[in-house]
């Protein structure tokens, strides 16, 4: 087995996607410390020390030479350098992987994590000759359920009270799209011009 060539920035109209750097943690901290913005992801609410510690982590995030490696890359605003998000992509299996994004409260409802989201399954499917997506997602977090849609996502299962997620048992809804569904679909078509909005 050999490894995915992952050619980093990826850039986008507004956005740049690119590995993360240490000067990221005045605006890691904004968005990971936020109760609202972690509310659907699996990590808890950290403060700065909380923060500075998983992105040491996230530095060497940056390749996928194995399965079940994450590759976690900042999102940068373009014209202002700020970091507003964070879009990844695992190498699940041969030919499979899985997306995942989160992004800071005021950066929502702009169309950046559609944009972002977008160019990474483009990243997936066209650069990488993956064959198969998956997303999952808390039930509840509506925001994501509809954008998952927007990228040409279907829902394939809903999984109740499957997983103990913070403090309760949740029920997961697992999304997956097909490479071939992606160059067929509207989504593929649209490319990152189109910037729909996240909530």
């Amino acid at each position: 087995m050999t490894g995915l060539p992952v050619v980093l920035p990826i850039t986008t109209e507004r956005l740049v996607l690119r590995a993360h750097r240490t000067d990221d943690l005045d605006d890691l901290t904004r968005f990971h410390g936020d109760p609202e913005v972690v509310r659907f992801v699996p990590w808890p609410v950290r403060d700065r020390a909380a923060t500075e510690e998983t992105l040491r982590v996230k530095l060497t995030q940056t390749e996928l030479l194995a399965h079940g490696q994450w590759l976690v890359l900042a999102v940068e605003v373009r014209d202002t350098g700020r970091v507003i998000g964070e879009v990844l992509l695992k190498w699940a299996s041969e030919g499979q992987g899985e997306i995942g994004f989160a992004f800071a409260r005021d950066a929502q409802g702009q169309g950046y994590a559609a944009e972002a989201a977008r160019a990474i399954v483009r990243l997936a499917f066209d650069d990488l000759g993956l064959r198969r997506l998956t997303a999952v997602v808390v039930e509840g977090n509506d925001a994501s359920a509809r954008l998952l849609g927007r990228l040409g996502f279907r829902q394939e299962a809903r999984h109740v009270e499957a997983v103990h997620f913070k403090g309760a048992w949740t029920t997961q809804l697992v999304f997956a799209q097909l490479s071939d569904e992606w160059r067929t679909g509207p989504s593929r078509r649209a490319q990152s011009s189109e910037p729909p909005r996240d909530r």
